[in-house]
């Protein structure tokens, strides 16, 4: 997961340079940076974790988990609409045939 090697990457040299994390500030950063479409996810794991408590690679680990179920699913509906087919309904008598089926 490329976001998480940047997050790491940039946390260990804010790390170097002096300054402090906890537990909780991290996950708040990580979780704060997910586009709309992770918002229920980040609820779950907001209401449900102790923020602080829960390493950073823990919540990774919860996010790519829900990524990979996403995916899954998508694959799943897009496989049904496959399947699905339409049957149309043609009518096989001509225009120009009489109607009581004799021709000229």
């Amino acid at each position: 997961m490329d976001v998480q090697k940047r997050f790491t990457h940039i946390v260990n040299h804010l790390i170097s340079l002096g300054k402090e994390f906890d537990k909780e500030e991290l996950n708040i950063n990580v979780l704060k940076c997910l586009d709309r479409s992770w918002l229920p996810k980040v609820t779950a794991i907001s209401i449900t974790r102790d923020l602080s408590t829960l390493t950073t690679i823990a919540l990774f680990g919860k996010l790519r988990e829900h990524e990979i179920e996403m995916q899954m699913l998508n694959e799943l509906e897009s496989s049904e609409k496959k399947v699905r087919n339409i049957a149309l309904k043609t009518n096989t008598k001509k225009n120009d045939e009489p109607e009581d089926g004799v021709t000229e």
